[in-house]
């Protein structure tokens, strides 16, 4: 089986839509993982929600989630994201914020832990350092997790008497799963932020026992011409063409 995994769509519906043409041409996309934020920044809330949905999306909830439904105040946001939180809430029908209220903060998927900033932090930590790699495989119960957050594609492997160690995953990057510990970060899908535009994602092979990084190529200024539209802060729109 193939699954798409993704974090950090962030309301781009044309990027997600690229992520699963990109995916299909690899071969059959039997599941979606999503490790939160599916809403936030971008303009197609909504429609982003009724994609994973109906594609059976396995996710949990990002902060972005949490306070587009109201379970999360915007007063720890910067002053774009708290704009834009606000936004995506006054777009959302009952039945899509119920939908991002019932997301758990923590799920695991066969040897899979998923969660959006750390099992430490759920929602808010940005897992970046050594420190907060160890804090996180010890609370860990799995062989593997994935996260998002930082909208960053890497992969981090425990290394015990050593310290965790950190890789940057480019298109094409494939790790094959083994005895090592490890955390994913599939990327931002929606917003990248490692200074390329095009959408990342992964898939994880459960028959090869793989996870594979890729970049799929999407219609940005068609995002940007809705997010203009919308009235959505103008550094949000421009950070999209240039992947930061």
């Amino acid at each position: 089986m193939r699954t798409v995994v993704v974090s950090d769509v962030h309301a781009n519906l044309a990027a997600l839509e690229a992520v699963l043409r990109h995916a299909e041409e690899g071969g059959a996309v039997d599941g979606v993982w999503c490790a939160g934020d599916i809403v936030g920044y971008g303009p197609e809330p909504g429609g982003v929600i009724e994609l994973l949905r109906r594609r059976g999306v396995v996710a949990v909830a990002g902060n972005h989630d949490r306070a587009a439904c109201g379970l999360m105040g915007v007063e720890e946001f910067n002053p774009s994201a708290a704009e834009a939180a606000l936004w995506t809430r006054d777009q959302l029908r009952t039945e899509e914020r119920d939908f991002l209220a019932s997301l758990p903060l923590t799920r695991v998927e066969g040897g899979f832990t998923l969660v959006h900033g750390s099992l430490r932090s759920p929602v808010w930590e940005y897992l970046l350092s050594a420190e907060q790699a160890d804090a996180h495989f010890a609370l860990q119960a799995t062989p593997y997790g994935l996260i998002g957050h930082s909208h960053l594609p890497f992969w981090v492997e425990e290394r015990p008497g050593r310290g965790p160690e950190f890789f940057a995953a480019g298109d094409g990057t494939r790790v094959e799963l083994g005895d090592a510990r490890l955390i994913f970060n599939p990327g931002g899908a929606g917003q990248p932020r490692d200074g390329d535009p095009r959408a990342p994602y992964a898939v994880y092979d459960d028959g090869e026992e793989t996870v594979t990084w890729h970049r799929a190529e999407y219609d940005i200024a068609a995002t940007q011409q809705k997010m203009r539209a919308a009235g959505l802060d103008a550094w949000l729109i421009e950070r999209l063409a240039i992947g930061k």
